[in-house]
């Protein structure tokens, strides 16, 4: 808060203060039958309310600014005129505390917005050589060595030069779980050390880094009106003539001055000074506690009129980046030694694909192999030594040359086509052993965001991206978009925006540079900032600062939310203030009355107004599972995963196999189902699903019904497995079991997304 904002609200607290004490003296005289007394008391009480808002007035008339505080001052003064001091200290003490509300309110609305601001760290350690000296974070500079502490604040953006360090991201992301960031791995200022002390060098100095972006953000969303709230202002000056007309005629036609003061009184229009700029604020700020950033009331009140929305594909409906979907062995090999292999030559490469490649057999924990005599091919793969054997990994032409593609190497080049992904293939000493398939996955939380934007009302859902059309219309028909539009430049996006703000509001939603000349020229851009993108960031009039898409559609719903509670508070105190009026002119209503009333009719208003900082219905409600508890839930599902991708090898491995190799990948794929998904599945029935509460209890009896087929198709497998020994292993028994172990692995890939959808919604943020 600035000195001149602290100054005035100072000198409201002072003047609600006096009015408060002047009535409390004025009625004790009163008490006492010390009338005249107690009437000079509340009149001197009165008086300074009076003369702040005359000043206010003015200044308001100097700016060129017309406001209807007008009523208010004609009510005091003419209640002192008129002998009404009493009256005249009800309305002093009405509008001051009218006021003194409103900066409660602001407040209240304006807290995690504000500790953003006020947790921004001032000191930093830097290390130079052996010693550690304290600085100003405006002195940090790229390639300095800080030193973070347990509980700190990270005063720059930059990466772990320490072993690793665990990170408490809530403030920017809202994710309420610490992440292990290990060396290497980028830090984003503003986020607290959870863990032990850590170095890191500093990337960007703190006014370039992400922390101060940010600050930047809340600072524009602080002072920004909305439309809404302008339209409130203009409604509210409509009022002053219409008071002045209606206590004119009161006074008219009964003669009694009295009766015009009354609706002078009741006409103070707080409702419609408060509510909209309350509410909003509540809303803004709602946001800004699930990782949402909006750029003041104007671009949430255009997020609340949206009726269309424009995504882009890559990074913002998918993961964005390669991905490793799928190891395919060929027959004979395995999927670990085919990742092993390809991620030991890749670790020379700095190609974009080599760090995924690397990364994904670490998860795995598998031992890597530093290659020799290591050369790349043209940049499309790579050629090495690694221990004894000769790899080579890279495109279906590298490691094949003009050779007509096996059988098992065209069936992966047919699934990378069905999946719009990149088939890598690895052979060793000239020998195809397997592939790797890489793409860009849907985002897990993806179509429950399209689901909840549809239900908060938006009717047209479209994809414009770059990407070529069969891997963009693949997405859009699994989220069951209304158009895909493929192949298009920055150029394109911009008039393919153009055209659908023709017929309704337009939210655009992107990620990256190329996104920015759409985002501007929507009607309310938001960029996906989590990994950075600043000039998205610049051009959009909201910024999700976590890499979660359905954080776009909570925001929609708070925004909608937000106008319509906004839109109540200032119909219901109009509507309420107009009775009075109306009451007051007949003489139903004396002055004291009026102005208490009044008053109720402002709590009232202010109380519902702040009902926007509350989560809207269906969004996050609570739940009985505990955030630790679906992260590891999470997880089990990750470590699932390597279990369906080596089912998917056994059921191609009995295409060709002969019938002793069919029993005995026949029975592997049996234990490996026994072992980890039935066991999986009988703890979720008989552990998870009683302690989990959900919104839909037909939702948890589908998955229930779920577990109980993927347990019938386990029995069909159990058996199919025991008979072998006894039975010849002819081909149709082995299509059988080839079936029913196809049918496990997609039933339990599909299951699995179905509960992450459940523990997103109902888990605890």
């Amino acid at each position: 808060m600035d000195k001149a904002a602290r100054r005035v609200r100072n000198i409201n607290r002072v003047l609600i203060s006096g009015a408060l004490a002047a009535l409390a003296g004025g009625l004790a005289l009163s008490l006492l039958e010390e009338t005249s007394a107690s009437h000079w008391v509340w009149t001197f009480g009165a008086a300074p309310v009076a003369i702040a808002l005359a000043v206010s007035i003015l200044r308001d008339l100097w700016a060129g600014r017309m406001g209807v505080d007008a009523i208010a001052l004609v009510s005091i003064i003419g209640a002192l005129l008129l002998d009404q001091s009493l009256a005249a200290i009800v309305v002093a003490i009405m509008y001051a505390g009218g006021t003194a509300l409103e900066d409660f309110a602001v407040t209240r609305a304006q807290r995690d917005l504000t500790a953003l601001i006020n947790r921004a760290p001032r000191i930093a350690h830097r290390l130079q050589g052996e010693t550690l000296a304290d600085i100003g974070v405006e002195a940090i500079a790229q390639g300095d060595v800080l030193v973070v502490r347990a509980g700190e604040i990270v005063p720059a953006d930059g990466i772990v030069e320490s072993g690793s360090a665990l990170i408490d991201e809530a403030a920017l992301t809202g994710e309420p779980l610490p992440v292990l960031r290990p060396h290497g791995d980028r830090l984003r200022s503003g986020c607290t050390n959870a863990g032990e002390t850590f170095r890191m060098c500093a990337t960007a100095t703190a006014g370039g880094s992400t922390y101060a972006a940010i600050l930047r953000l809340v600072t524009a969303a602080q002072s920004a009106r909305a439309p809404f709230i302008r339209m409130a202002d203009r409604f509210a000056i409509l009022l002053l003539p219409v008071t002045f007309l209606l206590a004119g005629a009161a006074w008219f036609i009964s003669g009694d001055p009295l009766r015009a003061l009354a609706v002078f009184v009741t006409a103070t229009p707080c409702p419609l000074i408060l509510a909209a700029p309350v509410a909003f604020i509540a809303g803004v700020s709602q946001a800004a506690r699930l990782g949402v950033l909006i750029k003041g009331g104007g671009p949430l009140e255009a997020l609340a009129r949206v009726r269309t929305v424009v995504f882009d594909k890559t990074g913002t409906l998918t993961v964005g980046g390669a991905r490793l979907i799928a190891i395919e062995a060929a027959p004979g090999a395995n999927a670990d030694d085919v990742l092993r292999l390809a991620a030991s030559l890749e670790q020379a490469s700095h190609h974009v694909v080599a760090s995924t490649v690397v990364a994904a057999a670490q998860a795995r924990e598998l031992a890597l192999t530093m290659p020799k005599q290591v050369h790349e091919t043209m940049g499309s793969g790579l050629e090495g030594t690694v221990g004894d054997k000769r790899v080579r990994i890279g495109s279906h032409a590298l490691v094949f040359a003009s050779r007509k593609p096996d059988a098992w190497a065209a069936r992966v080049l047919r699934r990378a086509s069905w999946r719009s992904a990149l088939a890598i293939f690895v052979s060793v000493d000239g020998q195809g052993v397997g592939a790797l398939l890489m793409g860009d996955e849907l985002r897990r939380e993806t179509p429950r965001a399209v689901q909840m934007m549809r239900h908060a009302g938006v009717s047209r859902l479209l994809m414009v991206t770059g990407d070529r059309a069969d891997a963009a219309e693949t997405i859009g028909a699994a989220l069951d978009l209304d158009a895909v539009l493929a192949d298009r430049a920055p150029a394109d996006k911009v008039d393919a925006v153009a055209a659908e703000q023709r017929l309704a509001p337009v939210l655009m939603v992107g990620d990256g540079i190329n996104d920015a000349p759409a985002l501007a020229a929507a009607h309310v851009g938001v960029a996906m900032a989590s990994r950075g993108a600043s000039a998205s960031s610049q051009a959009a009039d909201v910024v999700v600062l976590v890499d979660r898409i359905d954080r776009v559609a909570e925001a929609l719903v708070i925004a909608r939310r937000t106008r319509a509670i906004a839109l109540q508070s200032i119909i219901a105190g109009m509507v309420l203030s107009g009775v009075a009026m109306v009451a007051a002119a007949f003489g139903a209503i004396t002055p004291v009355e009026g102005a208490l009333f009044q008053e109720g009719v402002d709590v009232a208003v202010i109380l519902n107004a702040l009902r926007a900082l509350r989560t809207a219905p269906g969004m996050g409600h609570k739940s009985r599972i505990a955030p630790e508890r679906a992260a590891q839930l999470r997880m089990e599902h990750e470590k699932q995963e390597l279990a369906l991708n080596r089912l998917r090898i056994l059921a191609d491995a009995l295409d060709d196999a002969t019938p002793e190799e069919a029993v005995r990948v026949i029975g592997e794929a049996q234990a490996l189902v026994q072992n980890e998904i039935v066991r999986h599945e009988e703890n979720d029935e008989s552990v998870i699903y009683p302690h989990l509460a959900i919104a839909n209890s037909s939702a948890l009896s589908a998955m229930s019904r779920a577990h109980r087929e993927i347990l019938h198709l386990a029995r069909l497998l159990q058996r199919l497995a025991s008979d072998l020994p006894s039975v010849e292993a002819d081909r149709y028994l082995v299509r059988d079991a080839q079936r029913v172990i196809e049918a496990i692995e997609s039933l339990v890939r599909m299951h699995n997304a179905q509960e992450e959808d459940i523990y997103e919604h109902d888990g605890a943020r």
